[in-house]
Formats: C-alpha cells, sequence, structure tokens
C-alpha cells in the first residue's frame, strides 16, 4: 500500500502492516491497524478521524477501502458515524487505575506420592479393551442411535445395568428404572430435585461424609440433618429424631470411616423409611472391594419401592469416564425425570461401549484383577504402617480403597497434612469430611492410586510429618 508522504503522522499512527500474501484484504488490514490504534489510547475517546475522501488521499488508497473500515468498526462500536457529523471515536479503554498488587503465592512442590482417598489405580486402566469396545460399537452403531439421546439414556446400556446389578449386586430391578447419568454426584442432585418435587424437604447425611454429597442435597433446595456413624453404621435411632424423610447412606463400605451398615441396621434403616413413608439413598459408590468376604447385596434389594441406588465407575475404572447410573424406584421414576428435564445423559457412544464392555465379560475380569491388585496393596500399606507408624491404629480395613489412621491425641492432623504436602505427599484429614470437629484424630488413606513400590517411600514421609512440629497457622 503506497501511504502518501504529505502526512507522515497517520503513517506513524497506523500500523497497517504488509499484505500478507494477499490473504488480507486492504479494508481489513487498515480496520485493524484503526482498531489497535483505538484499544491502544493513540486514539482517544472522542477524537475526530479524517473524512473517508482525505484519509484515502494521504494513505494513497480508494476511498471504499476507507468507508470499508470505518463502517467496519462502527459495526463493532469503536467508531460512531452520523450523517452531517464527523467520525469519531466511541470506545473508551478501561482506564481504572491498577489495584494494590497481589504477592505472588509460592508455587506448591510437586506431588511425588498421593495417598488422599478417591481415585481408583489409574495406571490399571484397561485402555486395549475399553478401545476395543469404543471401536465396535463405532462400527455397529446404527444412525439412529447417532441422533438426540434419550435423556433416560440408551435402552441397551439401561438393560446391561439393570442386569449386571441383579446380577452382581442383589438388586431387584429392570432397565425402566434405570436412568444412565454422570456419576454418583449427578444422581444424587436429579433424586433431590424430585424428592423436593414431591414435598420432601428434608435430608440426613451421614456424619462424617463427603461433602460433594451434602452440597448437592443443598444445591437442590434441600436442607441436611447430620447423622452420626459408628462400628457398625448409621445410627438410625439417630436418624429417627431428625425430621428427615429421604437419608443418603453408604451401606455396603461407608466413606470415610470404612464401615458396613450391620444387618440389624440394614432392617431398621428399611422400617424406618416405611414409617415415616420415606426414602434412603443408597450410595453404592466402591461396594465391589470388598476383602474379607463376598460383595454385600444393595439394599435397594430388600425394598425396591423405598431406595434409591446410586452408581458408577468412577472408583471401579476411572472418573474421566463420567458414566453412572440411578436406580429408582417404580412409582418415583417419572417424578425422577419430570423433575429433571434439562439433564443431559453421557455422549451415547460412550454409553454403548460401557454395555459392551459389561457384556463381553472385562468389567467382570477388571474388577476380579482389582481386587486381587488391592488386596495385596492394601496389606502392604497396613504392614509398612506397623514398622513405621507403631502409634497409629488402623481401621476400615474391609473394602473399599482407603483405610482409617488414627492418631494420637497429641498430633495435629492439619499441621501434618501440611507437613506432608511441603514434602511431596497429598493426605487427607478426616475433619475435613466433618461437620463438626471432636477429639479424636485421624488420617483417610487412600491406596488406590499409588504404586506398591511408592508406599515404603509414602509413608516415610508421612512419618516424617507426624514428628514435625506444628507451626503457628495450625495452632
Amino acid at each position: 500500500m503506497a501511504v502518501s508522504r504529505t502526512n507522515l503522522a497517520w503513517a506513524t499512527l497506523l500500523d497497517i502492516g504488509p499484505a500478507d500474501g494477499g490473504r488480507r484484504r486492504l479494508h481489513d488490514r487498515l480496520a485493524h491497524a484503526l482498531r489497535a490504534a483505538v484499544r491502544e489510547g493513540r486514539l482517544a475517546e472522542g477524537a475526530v478521524l479524517p473524512p473517508s475522501r482525505a484519509l484515502a488521499e494521504e494513505l494513497g488508497c480508494s476511498r471504499w477501502v476507507v468507508t470499508e473500515a470505518y463502517g467496519q468498526l462502527v459495526a463493532e462500536g469503536y467508531l460512531s458515524a452520523r450523517v452531517g457529523s464527523a467520525t469519531r471515536v466511541a470506545w473508551l479503554p478501561d482506564a481504572a487505575p491498577p489495584g494494590p498488587r497481589v504477592p505472588r503465592e509460592p508455587a506448591r512442590p510437586p506431588i511425588r506420592y498421593d495417598l488422599a482417598p478417591g481415585l481408583p489405580d489409574l495406571r490399571a486402566f484397561p485402555r486395549r479393551r475399553w478401545a476395543d469396545a469404543v471401536r465396535a460399537v463405532t462400527g455397529s452403531a446404527v444412525h439412529y442411535d447417532l441422533g438426540l439421546p434419550d435423556p433416560a439414556g440408551h435402552a441397551e446400556l439401561r438393560t446391561t445395568v439393570a442386569r449386571y446389578l441383579r446380577r452382581s449386586r442383589g438388586a431387584d430391578t429392570g432397565a425402566g428404572s434405570v436412568s444412565v447419568c454422570a456419576g454418583v454426584t449427578d444422581a444424587l442432585v436429579r433424586t433431590c430435585r424430585a424428592l423436593r418435587a414431591e414435598g420432601i424437604a428434608e435430608l440426613a447425611v451421614e456424619e462424617p461424609g463427603w461433602g460433594r454429597l451434602r452440597d448437592a442435597a443443598t444445591s437442590a433446595g434441600l436442607r441436611v440433618h447430620p447423622v452420626p456413624v459408628d462400628h457398625d453404621g448409621l445410627r438410625v435411632d439417630r436418624l429417627a429424631r431428625t425430621p428427615a424423610r429421604a437419608v443418603v447412606v453408604g451401606p455396603a463400605h461407608q466413606f470415610p470411616t470404612g464401615t458396613v451398615l450391620s444387618p440389624a441396621r440394614r432392617a431398621r434403616l428399611v422400617r424406618w423409611a416405611r414409617d415415616v413413608d420415606g426414602f434412603v439413598i443408597e450410595d453404592d459408590y466402591d461396594a465391589e472391594f470388598r476383602y474379607d468376604r463376598p460383595s454385600v447385596a444393595v439394599v435397594q434389594g430388600m425394598d425396591p419401592g423405598r431406595v434409591f441406588l446410586l452408581g458408577s465407575v468412577s472408583k471401579t475404572l476411572s472418573p474421566a469416564l463420567g458414566l453412572g447410573w440411578l436406580v429408582a424406584p417404580p412409582a418415583m421414576t417419572r417424578a425422577l425425570r419430570a423433575a429433571n428435564l434439562v439433564a443431559a445423559a453421557p455422549p451415547v457412544l460412550d454409553q454403548l461401549a460401557l454395555a459392551a464392555f459389561i457384556d463381553r465379560g472385562w468389567y467382570d475380569a477388571h474388577l476380579r484383577a482389582a481386587r486381587r491388585r488391592y488386596r495385596s496393596r492394601r496389606d502392604l500399606l497396613i504392614r509398612t504402617l506397623g514398622t513405621q507408624v507403631p502409634e497409629a491404629r488402623v481401621t476400615g480395613t474391609a473394602a473399599g480403597l482407603h483405610i482409617l489412621l488414627h492418631l494420637p491425641d497429641t498430633i495435629d492432623t492439619r499441621g501434618t497434612v501440611r507437613a506432608a504436602g511441603a514434602a511431596g505427599l497429598r493426605l487427607a484429614d478426616l475433619d475435613d469430611y466433618r461437620a463438626n470437629r471432636p477429639a479424636d484424630r485421624a488420617l483417610v488413606l487412600g491406596y488406590g492410586n499409588i504404586g506398591d513400590t511408592e508406599i515404603p517411600a509414602a509413608v516415610a514421609l508421612l512419618r516424617d510429618a507426624l514428628r514435625t512440629p506444628a507451626g503457628p497457622e495450625d495452632r
């Protein structure tokens, strides 16, 4: 673009740039240059731009180029133009003075070892077989499978899940009562919305318990009542003293205490639901991993008309899949779906892949191998703790992917977690899962996503953290 030498101010002000191999048109380059000058404050708000004919002469281009550039910036709000008036800058950059400089927090040390609960062994994810399942269903899916998904989930996966739950978990359900969802939290939100629509506003939760479940309940408009857990599981007698007509419970393996709801408590829980005309919401999150005996059957099988059953593959395969299920009492299935009209099911091809993965026996094979691996890893962790931290006591070992490490009352668990994190070890304090902070001290140690060879070094860091004096921020 030839630029007139009669107005070097505009030539300096507007960095129109090279032709870029002809890919950017001349008026686009001029608009870009004007836009940059306005944004950077070189053309202030209210500044008058030259008439299109004058600027075209000064820049050595056609008038059309200038009018096109001006028109584009008027449309974008950078310029204003009225008939009989000059074209002016209409945009004001943010001129607010910068706020006080916030000191940058020091970078957190990298985590070398992870003993926090919540993850399975991600190294052992069955990549090849999952890829085979995805490839198979992608090739075999019919054209209508690729359309808008059924909000309740694909019929094939709902049928497969119902069959699997009847066979492996002792559930009493059919495909019509199963809804596919993104995981346990999603399932609980849907359940709470349905209960709220049916007039149930009070919900009991286990104490201690998973905080995200409480958050899910409150987000659906329910009032939450913590109920204590002891060595036999949820205190049903204390539950009966609350105004709740629904309760979230982990009967097969309570998180985070690891207790199993005793047979007597299971029966009393079902009777409570009948007495208050309420519901039990059963979180079956990692019940497949039972090490002392076969997995306990779900409470849902005792009274399918009073129990919602929530499950997912987050603890068995990976949370990255975002696949779970919700079994509703038959009389509540319609209300459940009516209360969640905007709820979206996971991608259909992922649903079909999970159905194929289960139907081909790969899921059962993966669980069998995982049980052997986790049992061995649990035993190694307990032995190592017994040697390195003899003053501690271990509970909650019968099932799942975590244990409780009970510590002397003189130990500050918050300071221990902080010191361990500074050394590259991730831990979880039992207090983080409590609504109230009692006197006993414990850590929740997950062993799902740590390698066997890493356990001795991780426990050594834990031992050192326990002996680190508490800092002022921990007192």
